[in-house]
């Protein structure tokens, strides 16, 4: 052991000398990158010319410490060194980024101590147009409905319904329909065609009277210049004086319409007996009846009373006695209607009410009123006794009058001392 020699210690101080150099290089050439890489930094961020070299001297101290401090923090997440430098536009999208995620995460909270309020509706000054302009069309209807009104209580229809059910038995419902067309059509004074009401059914239920009732209406209501009440029989007989009755029904048609335009009246032509009127007759006044004529002409009420579908009436309401009158009106109008046709094209635009047959209580009602009229006592076994000397239909548990009402004044005016 001691006869060993020892061993050359000058190979091991090279060694040492070749594993120092190289270190020292590298970090010097990582100091200057540093410096460079800090200059340029606060150069791109700032804008402005790097420091001079005691300023940068100290910056370069303070960012050293900071990065000292910072590796002893955060130990755990490694970093590496990279060249590149961030330019503005990265670090402005960094920034935006943060305040985004950040407003994201923020949350509105409201004071324990206020009241919540929703956000003010600001309201539209065309909603207020619009709900002026709708009251001002609400209030222009309303106008209109009262003028409407105006215009039918100045004919007083409502007295003449009443005068209708007191005078006339048994016809309810065609006083119903002819109040109503009335109504309709003298609401307003502008149309676009005449009103014409056909009366038809049996002899003796009431139609010529019902004529009489709404001519003496009329004239009460109106001048006695805007009726017109025509009898076929009285006013024209002949058949030789036909050319002459037309002409003249022609002047008077025209002058009493041109003066009731004149005066914003509605003129009433009330034609009775039609079915022994003549066919140049007929066709004369049905030109009357046509849509393209002057306004005035259009501004008027025809009234056509006719025994003509009697018959049909009294056969259909005989076999149907059990049935009520109301539910069949619309079967006997076309009984009816068909049965006009035949006869002349007059009636094609007319508006048909039929009358129907009298029950044995309503020639008892006719009976009375006539003995009030005459000034006798309304004696029950006397109306009795006079109703009885009728002849009558009967139907099931029904009895209807052959001739109506029409033998009712002739046996009143019996009961006179002197006759």
């Amino acid at each position: 052991m001691d006869n060993m020699e020892p061993l050359p210690e000058a190979p091991a101080a090279e060694h040492k000398i070749s594993l120092v150099t190289p270190i020292r290089a590298a970090i010097r050439i990582r100091r200057r990158i540093r410096k460079f890489k800090t200059s340029h930094l606060t150069l791109d961020l700032s804008g402005r010319r790097p420091l001079d070299n005691t300023k940068s001297c100290l910056f370069r101290r303070q960012l050293s410490t900071e990065q000292s401090v910072y590796r002893t923090t955060s130990f755990d997440t490694p970093k590496f060194f990279k060249f590149d430098t961030p330019t503005l536009e990265q670090v402005s999208i960094s920034n935006l980024k943060r305040k985004k995620k950040r407003r994201k995460s923020r949350v509105v909270l409201y004071p324990g101590n206020s009241k919540k309020y929703l956000p003010v509706e600001q309201k539209s000054k065309a909603k207020r147009c619009l709900i002026l302009l709708v009251g001002i069309i609400c209030f222009q209807i309303l106008n209109a409905i009262e003028n409407l009104d105006d215009n039918v209580l100045k004919y007083e229809l409502d007295g003449l319904e009443k005068t209708m059910h007191r005078e006339i038995f048994g016809q309810k419902i065609a006083i119903d329909g002819i109040i109503d067309l009335l109504k309709d059509y003298l609401a307003t004074h502008c149309h676009n065609k005449p009103l014409v009401i056909s009366m038809n059914g049996p002899s003796g239920v009431g139609k010529s009277h019902m004529g009489r009732i709404l001519a003496r209406h009329f004239r009460s209501v109106m001048d006695n210049d805007f009726v017109m009440q025509y009898y076929v029989m009285h006013n024209c007989p002949k058949d030789s004086d036909i050319e002459a009755c037309k002409n003249n029904m022609i002047t008077l048609i025209s002058d009493m319409v041109t003066r009731a335009e004149i005066e914003e009246k509605i003129p009433v032509f009330i034609f009775d007996e039609l079915e022994h009127m003549p066919l140049p007759l007929l066709d004369m006044l049905q030109s009357y009846f046509y849509l393209n004529q002057n306004n005035e002409f259009l501004n008027a009420i025809y009234i056509l009373i006719s025994n003509i579908g009697g018959k049909e009436v009294t056969k259909f309401i005989l076999q149907n006695s059990s049935s009520n009158v109301l539910d069949m009106q619309q079967e006997l109008q076309s009984i009816i209607q068909s049965s006009l046709k035949n006869h002349h094209g007059i009636w094609d635009i007319a508006e048909i009410v039929p009358f129907t047959l009298l029950e044995k209580s309503h020639i008892a009602h006719c009976f009375l009123d006539e003995l009030l009229r005459e000034g006798f006592y309304p004696d029950n076994n006397n109306i009795e006794i006079l109703t009885g000397q009728l002849k009558y239909y009967t139907a099931e548990d029904k009895q209807y009058s052959i001739t109506g009402c029409k033998q009712v004044v002739a046996k009143v005016n019996l009961l006179h001392p002197y006759t």
